[in-house]
């Protein structure tokens, strides 16, 4: 009896523990299947998206056809967030108190298209202030694609899903304007994660740098931030013949970007988290023979570590401050913050792991090197844990070395990636749902 007993409570034991693993299998074959079934319609809002590309807080025409698609689906669709932003919510058929997000962002780029595709943007736009030839350079006509694709996977599913779904299609990721300007802050600003309950959210990017198939994340900082120095060295105009009657702020910009070498060589401590100081535009003077009043620099800081960004731009400010003075001549010297360091939550990336797995395969989810690009899904990922990860787009036997890199004219989708990104955000989002009924987080975000 006592065997008999032991037995029966074993293979009871062993069901609950195998039931989960055959759950989990079977939700994604529904999803992988469902992913198939949208695939067609992927690739053709793709193309659509990527024929007619649209610049920060102008897309339009973009966000039209994703809020049609939307409602059509049976969401709650929201238009006009920052401008030209959709947010669209479901609702589970099931009882769930959690929430999760996904967001694609939807912006092209002003680069003139050269990759000869018979969908290539021929459109112009409007960025600051003079018409340019626009092109979906990054990738973001595949983000908005992929997240529609997404968007009927879980509208297919609607009925089993626990909880609720936000959808968030964000304007203006490639500014770099800062807190109150960027697409993802002033979306968040306009409410885009109270829609419907949120306790994590996903995105990703998709990249030349991995084949189709492959995908790369890390735990804690992924990508840099992003922040803008504006330099001004004031000195006194004078005729260049007698340079002694006035201040030369060009000897001065030359003795600032010089010293501005120490910060980063003497300053900060690199064995702890890199940083990187550049000034990529200088401007002053008209003619040869005029010494002008003033000259002007940008630069941009990158660092890993959210408390750098203000110790660095201390150091820039009394450093170009003091070399300015060496020839009599004063500088101004402004910061504006753009992007914050673009983090995943650990404990939510542990877990992610396992959904991420199930679609590209353990040894295809590469640990991420450290990238000194940056992302404002970083302003989503600071209101509630997050997950960012890369995406390979490049075709099988491309060489990654040779391959033309995102914001290239000739940057190119190999659309076999598509089925890959509606399955991994689809997995993710229904598998966070199904483990987090009752609203509870991983461990380290509690």
């Amino acid at each position: 009896m006592y065997f008999k007993s032991a037995c029966v409570a074993m293979a009871i034991a062993m069901a609950g523990s195998i039931a989960p693993v055959h759950a989990q299998t079977d939700m994604q074959a529904r999803i992988d299947s469902a992913a198939d079934k949208a695939e067609k319609d992927v690739i053709g809002w793709r193309r659509q998206i990527h024929q007619h590309p649209e610049l920060a807080f102008q897309e339009v025409r973009t966000s039209a056809l994703v809020a049609s698609v939307l409602r059509k689906l049976g969401y709650t669709v929201r238009t006009g967030v920052a401008d030209t932003g959709v947010v669209a919510t479901l609702k589970g058929g099931r009882p769930g108190k959690g929430g999760v997000a996904l967001r694609a962002d939807m912006d092209g780029l002003p680069i003139k298209e050269q990759t000869g595709l018979p969908f290539a943007s021929t459109d112009m736009g409007v960025w600051e202030g003079k018409e340019v030839p626009v092109m979906h350079g990054c990738g973001h006509d595949a983000h908005v694609a992929i997240l529609l694709g997404v968007a009927k996977v879980l509208a297919s599913m609607q009925a089993d899903l626990p909880g609720s779904v936000t959808l968030i299609f964000q304007p203006a990721e490639e500014t770099g304007w800062g807190e109150d300007r960027d697409g993802a802050a002033r979306m968040i600003a306009e409410g885009a994660l109270t829609m419907a309950p949120v306790d994590a959210i996903f995105g990703l990017h998709v990249s030349s740098r991995l084949h189709v198939g492959e995908m790369m994340a890390r735990p804690g900082p992924l990508q840099a931030s992003y922040d803008t120095v504006n330099i001004t060295v004031q000195g006194r105009q004078t005729h260049g013949s007698s340079p002694w009657t006035g201040i030369d702020p060009i000897v001065g910009a030359g003795a600032v970007v010089t010293a501005l070498q120490t910060v980063i060589s003497r300053r900060i401590n690199t064995t702890e988290y890199p940083l990187v100081f550049t000034i990529g535009s200088i401007h002053g003077g008209e003619r040869a023979g005029i010494i002008p009043d003033e000259v002007k620099m940008e630069g941009a800081i990158s660092t890993y570590n959210e408390a750098l960004r203000d110790e660095a731009f201390s150091y820039i400010k009394s450093t170009a401050e003091a070399a300015a003075a060496t020839v009599g001549a004063t500088a101004r010297v402004e910061l504006v913050k753009g992007y914050p360091v673009n983090a995943n939550d650990p404990a939510l990336y542990e877990w992610a792991k396992g959904p991420l797995g199930s679609v590209f395969g353990a040894d295809n989810v590469k640990l991420a090197p450290l990238g000194t690009g940056s992302e404002d899904f970083a302003w989503f990922a600071k209101k509630v844990p997050g997950v960012f990860f890369h995406m390979g787009v490049a075709s099988p036997d491309a060489d990654l070395e040779t391959i033309p890199k995102n914001h290239s004219p000739l940057f190119m989708v190999d659309e076999n990636a598509l089925k890959y990104g509606v399955r991994a955000l689809s997995g993710l989002a229904v598998e966070y749902l199904n483990q987090h009924q009752d609203g509870t987080k991983p461990a380290s975000v509690q």
